[in-house]
């Protein structure tokens, strides 16, 4: 039976969250004048919600509403929200294009090897589908990135951790539960695999390194490469890797 292999975007494909969506944030809020500057601990928190816009939409108190001049009415905040994200978006891409935003170590080559065993791949992320497919063109090259099912943004009615993207993706790709491994790197994300019947490895990431995964199958630092050794932080499956997460690490992972 033919795997399938999905992975979430945003801290797996690439550390996107401290280089690229944070400062994206940040520079929307000062272009619109905004009172408002996310730090690294504040953001840490807003990532606990799913989605950009929703990230977004925990400033609009009574009170930053009144400081920030904003309508009063929920259109005109609605029609607010949608401009932000929209430039927050447009930001975050020319990071993107700016090669501020490289891929995280072993991703390019895991693709490529499970290209080579066809296995079915797809991205499944709750980020802007417009920014999930630059992360994933610049992360693993056009070519690979041509062989990925892509589901992103409000693609389903509930984000991460509900299990609605990963059971889309299994859909999508008319792949088996038992066959079919998640990589993630938040506890959001975790959970979001396991309710749909997933195994999960973990890569952890800037943001993500003292969340509890102990639901994970594998929790490592990273995919590695051959020069650039991971490490393994726990292993509850039946792969031994050693330097570097392989295919045959992932297969072991299902059984």
């Amino acid at each position: 039976m033919v795997k399938a292999l999905i992975f979430d975007c945003d801290g797996v494909l690439a550390d996107t969250e401290r280089f690229g969506h944070l400062p994206a944030f940040n520079q929307t809020f000062q272009e619109f004048g905004l009172p408002v500057q996310w730090s690294e601990e504040a953001y840490a928190e807003k990532l606990k919600i799913g989605g950009g816009k929703e990230r977004m939409a925990t400033l609009l108190t009574d009170d930053f509403v009144r400081r920030a001049h904003l309508p009063m009415d929920s259109e005109g905040q609605r029609n607010a929200l949608a401009a932000w994200h929209k430039r927050k978006t447009a930001i975050y891409k020319e990071f993107v294009a700016a090669g501020r935003l490289p891929g995280r170590p072993g991703i390019a080559r895991i693709v490529n090897e499970a290209i080579a065993a066809q296995w079915k791949l797809a991205v499944a992320s709750t980020s802007a589908e417009e920014s999930v497919r630059a992360i994933l063109v610049h992360a693993v090259g056009p070519d690979a990135a041509s062989h990925f099912e892509v589901l992103a943004g409000d693609i389903v009615p509930k984000k991460k951790p509900a299990p609605d993207i990963y059971q889309l993706a299994l859909k999508r790709l008319e792949s088996n539960p038992l066959e079919t491994i998640v990589v993630e790197d938040s506890r959001n994300g975790l959970l979001a695999a396991i309710g749909a019947g997933l195994r999960c490895v973990v890569t952890l990431s800037s943001y993500t390194t003292d969340e509890d995964m102990h639901e994970a199958i594998l929790v490592v630092s990273d995919l590695g490469e051959p020069d650039r050794p991971m490490h393994v932080v726990a292993n509850r499956g039946r792969a031994t890797p050693a330097t570097a997460i392989t295919l045959h690490d992932l297969e072991a992972c299902l059984s």
